[in-house]
């Protein structure tokens, strides 16, 4: 039996704001939310740029929980939260073996990591703490989100750099596709402001010294986040039932792997991906109307992705509107595609496309129409999101008003 999967809710923080609401009112008036980075402790790494989330939101969940969790596990707790609070859905004994969860991460408990490798090499400890093991594993975020909601269904941890929280959705609707789960809540989550991870971001050279401007002839490269995106899905059939309130459908996936670099992109793997998307939904290219870009400011990665998108949708990739919300929220990792999941959410409830901001020049490989700086209202029925990892890991989802 084919199962549609469709979204009930979605929750979210960055540094952008700390709801899903407050997010995408700034991603959609175009506000960047890269500065500073102020609360983390960096060391030698004072001024270092980048998305912080100032402070979090007020929560209730109990001390127990709370101190058992690393910085990445209780954004995606946080976020998962939200999200269920939309959908108006919570389980119990009789259905909690159906709801279950996937997260998505590009690393892991890096806050709790560097504190134990402080304490140990630095400070002479003996000892660390007890949970030190549970806290940094990369399942721990899909652990904790199925501890703080009650999901005893399929839970699982994703990890494909910054393609995992798309990885991570795929993953979920599978799940329900399969009729292992008739709810999966999913998405991803990161928290990469420890100083060994930016240390080793730096050695890369790709970090920007001011901003992300995606697609921008002077772009000099991308600037880290931290967040988290989360949302709730359903087979159609549970969430009609219930007299849900539908916000999109995952119409299609696509994944593909690029064979070819471990850091450097090829145009082949994402077209490939897209290719397969547009495939697994049933959809021409012609139906896409926004598609929200893996853009993440780099030279080499904005040129090849319009390489890529042009060879999947010929003279229409000229004529649907694009962005990179990354301009906005940063790279968040594993989870900026889940930021850019709700992005794609709220630009098919809302008939507008968030724009591309910080752009200041043309780039002649990169022609596209990445809307700059300012929204544009237009009506959006597709929306598709492309995530292309480190790795050659490459995940595209296909959003369709319901």
């Amino acid at each position: 039996m084919h199962r549609r999967v469709v979204i009930t809710g979605v929750g979210g923080l960055c540094g952008l704001g700390t709801d899903a609401a407050s997010m995408w009112k700034e991603m959609r008036e175009g506000r960047s939310a890269i500065g500073p980075i102020a609360n983390s402790e960096l060391h030698d790494l004072e001024g270092m740029t980048g998305a912080e989330i100032k402070a979090l939101p007020q929560h209730d969940i109990n001390r127990k929980q709370f101190v058992s969790m690393a910085r990445f596990s209780l954004l995606a707790v946080l976020a998962a939260r939200e999200a269920m609070r939309q959908a108006g859905l919570s389980c119990d004994e009789r259905n909690a073996h159906r709801f279950g969860a996937t997260v998505g991460v590009g690393g892991l408990g890096w806050d709790v990591m560097e504190e134990t490798y402080r304490a140990l090499l630095l400070d002479g400890a003996r000892r660390v703490g007890i949970l030190a093991v549970p806290k940094t594993m990369p399942s721990a975020a899909a652990a904790q989100v199925s501890l703080s909601l009650g999901l005893r269904g399929p839970v699982f941890g994703v990890t494909s750099a910054c393609a995992s929280a798309n990885h991570a959705i795929a993953s979920a609707v599978d799940q329900i596709k399969l009729g292992r789960a008739d709810v999966m809540v999913s998405g991803g989550s990161d928290a990469p402001f420890a100083w060994g991870v930016l240390k080793a971001w730096e050695a890369m050279r790709v970090l920007s010294p001011d901003t992300c401007r995606p697609f921008s002839a002077d772009r000099k490269g991308l600037v880290l986040g931290e967040g988290a995106g989360m949302a709730v899905l359903e087979s159609y059939e549970h969430a009609t039932r219930r007299g849900a309130t539908i916000l999109a459908e995952i119409a299609g996936v696509g994944l593909s792997a690029d064979a070819f670099h471990i850091a450097a992109p090829s145009v082949e793997g994402p077209a490939s991906a897209m290719r397969a998307c547009l495939a697994d939904a049933g959809l021409n290219a012609e139906d896409v109307d926004y598609l929200n870009a893996h853009g993440t400011g780099t030279k080499s990665n904005d040129q090849t992705e319009t390489a890529a998108i042009k060879r999947v949708f010929g003279n229409h990739a000229y004529s649907m509107s694009i962005s990179s919300t990354k301009s906005t929220h940063a790279h968040c990792l594993g989870a900026a595609s889940a930021l850019e999941m709700i992005a794609c959410v709220m630009a098919i409830q809302e008939d507008v496309v968030p724009p591309t901001a910080n752009y200041r020049e043309p780039d002649p490989a990169c022609d596209l129409d990445i809307t700059p700086n300012v929204p544009r209202e237009r009506k959006v029925r597709v929306a598709m999101s492309n995530a292309f990892a480190m790795g050659g890991t490459n995940a595209v989802l296909a959003f369709r008003q319901v």
